[in-house]
C-alpha cells in the first residue's frame, strides 16, 4: 500500500473544503479549525495552490476560493456563475451607489440585462432584470465588439446600424474603431450622454475559458453624478468587478487586454 502523504493530504482536503462552499470565500482561520491543520501548513498550502492556480485568494478579509486553472480543468455550472455575478455587481453597486447589472448578447443584436443589484433609497437611474438594450447602445457595443476582429464588427455595424441616440452618440464606423482601442488599453468602456443626454455609463468585460467576451458588467447613472471628471474612478471599479469575476469562474484575459499598460491586470 502506497505510503500516506501528509501535504499532499491536506491539500487535497483544503480543496474539498473550497469547494463545498464555490464560489463563497473560506477564511484560512476556518480551513486551519475545521481540518485541523497546522496554521503555519495550512497558509504554506495554500500559497503553493496559488502558484499554480488551483487555489486563489478573494482578499485579506474575504478568504480563499478555487482558482482559476482549476475550474477551467473542472468547468463552472451555470448557477455557480451566476451567484459570482451577483455577488460582484452587489459589491460594485455598493461601493459606489449607483445600479450595477450583467448583460449578455441576445439572439437580436442587442444585450438583455441578467442580472441587476442597486441601493433602494434616492432617486436613481434603474434597470430591471430581462431588460433589453439595442446593438448601438454605446457602453454595452464597445464592451463587446472591442474584442472581435475588425471585419466581424463592421459586418454587425452593416447589419444593425449605428443609431444615432443623441448628439453625442458616435456614429461613424472608423471613429467608433478607435474608441474600441481605447476599450481594449482600459478596459472599460465610457458612454457619457450618449444613450441619454440625462445618464452616463461605464462597463466591462467578462471573459470565459477561452478569451471570448461572454458578459458586460456595468453601472448605470445620472450624467451629473457620472461625468467626464469621475468616468475615470468609476471605469476602474467596474473593471476590477469584472475581473474578479473572469477570475473566479476561471475565465482568461485576451492577449490585446490592457496590453500596453504594464503592471495591469
Amino acid at each position: 500500500m502506497a505510503a500516506n502523504v501528509p501535504a499532499v493530504t491536506a491539500s487535497i482536503r483544503i480543496l474539498e473544503r473550497l469547494a463545498a462552499q464555490w464560489p463563497q470565500a473560506v477564511s484560512p482561520s476556518a480551513l486551519v479549525d475545521e481540518l485541523g491543520l497546522n496554521r503555519s501548513t495550512c497558509y504554506n498550502i495554500l500559497a503553493t495552490l496559488q502558484q499554480a492556480g488551483w487555489a486563489t485568494s478573494a482578499g485579506e478579509r474575504l478568504g480563499w476560493t478555487l482558482g482559476p486553472r482549476l475550474l477551467t480543468l473542472t468547468g463552472a455550472s451555470q448557477g455557480m456563475v451566476a451567484e459570482v455575478v451577483q455577488q460582484e455587481i452587489d459589491r460594485l453597486s455598493e461601493e459606489l451607489g449607483f445600479v450595477a447589472f450583467a448583460a449578455e448578447r441576445d439572439g437580436s443584436g442587442g444585450f438583455t440585462v441578467v442580472a441587476k443589484a442597486e441601493r433602494q433609497t434616492g432617486i436613481r437611474v434603474t434597470v430591471g432584470v430581462g431588460d433589453r438594450f439595442p446593438f448601438s447602445a454605446p457602453a454595452l457595443l464597445q464592451t463587446f465588439a472591442a474584442w472581435l476582429p475588425r471585419a466581424e464588427v463592421d459586418k454587425q455595424i452593416a447589419r444593425f446600424g449605428l443609431k444615432a441616440h443623441t448628439p453625442h452618440t458616435i456614429t461613424d464606423p472608423d471613429q467608433l474603431h478607435k474608441v474600441l482601442g481605447q476599450v481594449r488599453r482600459d478596459g472599460f468602456s465610457r458612454s457619457i450622454r450618449q444613450l441619454d443626454v440625462s445618464q452616463g455609463a461605464a462597463a466591462a468585460t467578462v471573459f470565459d475559458a477561452k478569451g471570448r467576451a461572454i458578459l458586460a458588467v456595468a453601472v448605470l447613472a445620472f450624467s451629473s453624478e457620472l461625468d467626464e471628471h469621475s468616468v475615470e474612478r468609476v471605469g476602474a471599479a467596474v473593471r476590477a468587478a469584472a475581473e474578479s469575476i473572469t477570475n473566479r469562474i476561471g475565465g482568461a484575459h485576451p492577449v490585446a487586454y490592457r496590453a500596453d499598460q504594464p503592471g495591469a491586470a
